[in-house]
């Protein structure tokens, strides 16, 4: 399995950037990991996006669903130009009805509902899920190719559950969109510490983080996650490829 940032801001993007949103890769199959704003600018750097074999959607806040629209819209371009291709399958949670309907659009792409707890198979990958701490119903979610697995977080408190949903990860994809003197003061994310101490009691063997803050000196995050985790940790970088 391969897997590259395509974003790593939370709420919004930077100039010439894009939200928290990951492609994963394996056997010439090509998944997208949340679809928010800025990141069909940024995947057309690594993908044509008539190569998106299928999305999945950890939440309906925009800065994981705000180019999906765009997305659809692309499919339909390609169909005038005369490229048929089945319908993109979109994976999203149904415990928002009225988000989760916008998946499927005209015959371009479907919505595949999913939850905590369901195993699925897309693609190569095998699929599992667990709810997160979030103001919005949200799942973080693990992907499987044989032995190889690696856990993305998606947007959480800290949550004890996590910890044995991310047991032995080869990466884990972890948010970190708070400065320590935040930590347990903004409800729905976490901090490096918190990312750090979650990747040292799961023994994951590497851990990147993602959904960084828009403000401040986020090498700071790094530095709190170092603290706690000793095995190799960075902050996820736009277009570098991490094999597992």
């Amino acid at each position: 399995m391969k897997i590259t940032p395509i974003g790593i801001w939370g709420g919004y993007p930077k100039a010439n950037s894009a939200t928290s949103s990951f492609l994963i890769e394996h056997d010439n199959f090509h998944c997208l990991i949340d679809c928010g704003s800025g990141v069909l600018s940024s995947l057309q750097n690594y993908l044509p996006l008539e190569k998106i074999d299928a999305v999945v959607i950890s939440h309906y806040h925009a800065d994981h669903i705000a180019d999906v629209g765009s997305l659809q819209f692309s499919r339909i371009i390609n169909f005038y130009l005369g490229h048929q291709a089945p319908p993109l399958p979109i994976y999203g949670h149904t415990k928002d009805q009225e988000n989760f309907a916008k998946l499927s659009y005209q015959d371009q792409t479907i919505g595949i509902g999913i939850s905590e707890d369901d195993v699925i198979q897309i693609g190569p990958f095998k699929v599992s899920f667990c709810r997160t701490v979030h103001p919005v119903y949200c799942l973080a979610m693990k992907f499987k190719v044989g032995g190889q697995s690696i856990v993305l977080t998606a947007d959480t408190e800290w949550r004890d559950e996590l910890i044995d949903f991310a047991r032995g990860a080869d990466l884990l994809i972890s948010e970190a969109n708070l400065y320590e003197e935040h930590v347990g003061k903004a409800p729905g994310h976490m901090g490096g510490s918190e990312a750090g101490r979650m990747a040292k009691l799961a023994g994951v063997k590497q851990l990147v983080l993602t959904h960084l803050p828009l403000h401040g000196n986020i090498e700071e995050i790094l530095d709190a996650a170092v603290v706690v985790y000793d095995g190799p940790t960075e902050l996820a970088e736009v277009g570098k490829v991490y094999e597992v």
